[in-house]
């Protein structure tokens, strides 16, 4: 299923895209693509339906993000091989964890506001990972199970406050707009090996990245199992997997970094794909 939530900011509904590409609307049904409904036994109820039974959704309405009502958005930091080499970081023997602020948490298609201090903000695909059965210590080979689905997200960074300003680098990293998730959350059913989809990024029609979740270092699984060991997992909880290389920090012979005005087009095989443009606090 392609699951999604549509309407004005703060105000979205639950939807499922059914496979005519026709928007249907799941209220009455659920009240939210968020918490309890990603539950195994929640996902398998929505999966039994007819969506011809659904009412259609008319007009073209605002693509929010697909999950509402999130706890926590966590993130694994050079978690692909070949992004690390780009940026001469030595490969690390455990998942790098940081977090993103939940109020950065935007639409697949709405503006990417750049900060009125940034000097350096940057663009990151990745494989985000929805959580359905929570839990803690949960043992990898089991790790699947918890998964609810698969979403789009770019991982907005700006790299000044990230990595030049001292203390950690979530302050670059949860500014309002930095992250988009969607357009839509596709059930763990629908993407057979999560290790072995391509992403790619592109800025004003020029492509920087394309990679594979093939290259990651630390798994879906791995991961998942990893941070059930020091928080308990939450249905709705999202987890950025890492990025592949591309960033614009990557580029040679000098970084290159977003400003006001751009659009940015980028996806995931099987997720499809989001919009931005940049527009200046």
């Amino acid at each position: 299923m392609k699951l999604l939530r549509y309407g004005p900011p703060g105000e979205e509904r639950p939807g499922l895209l059914d496979s005519n590409g026709q928007l249907r609307s799941l209220a009455g049904v659920i009240d939210d693509i968020a918490g309890e409904a990603l539950l195994p036994s929640a996902l398998a109820r929505l999966r039994a339906l007819d969506p011809d039974t659904l009412p259609k959704v008319a007009g073209d309405p605002r693509i929010g993000p697909c999950v509402g009502q999130v706890g926590k958005f966590v993130c694994i930091g050079l978690n692909y091989a070949d992004h690390a080499a780009e940026t001469g970081a030595t490969i690390s023997t455990e998942p790098i964890v940081f977090n993103k602020w939940i109020s950065a948490i935007s639409g697949p298609y709405d503006a990417l506001h750049i900060p009125r201090d940034s000097l350096k903000t940057d663009w990151e695909v990745e494989l985000g990972v929805v959580v359905g059965e929570g839990g803690r210590n949960i043992r990898e080979q089991d790790a699947l199970q918890h998964v609810a689905g698969y979403c789009v997200v770019n991982d907005v960074s700006e790299r000044n406050w990230q990595l030049e300003r001292g203390g950690t680098c979530d302050k670059g990293k949860g500014y309002d707009s930095f992250g988009p998730i969607g357009p839509w959350l596709v059930t763990a059913d629908e993407i057979g090996d999560p290790q072995a989809l391509q992403l790619w990024l592109e800025v004003d029609g020029k492509r920087y990245q394309t990679g594979s979740t093939a290259t990651m270092i630390f798994t879906v699984q791995e991961i998942v199992s990893y941070l059930s060991r020091f928080m308990r997992l939450l249905p709705g909880d999202i987890i950025a997997t890492g990025t592949p290389p591309g960033v614009g920090m990557g580029q040679k012979p000098q970084p290159v970094f977003l400003r006001a005005g751009q659009w940015l087009r980028l996806g995931v095989e099987g997720l499809g794909e989001q919009r931005q443009l940049t527009v200046q606090d």
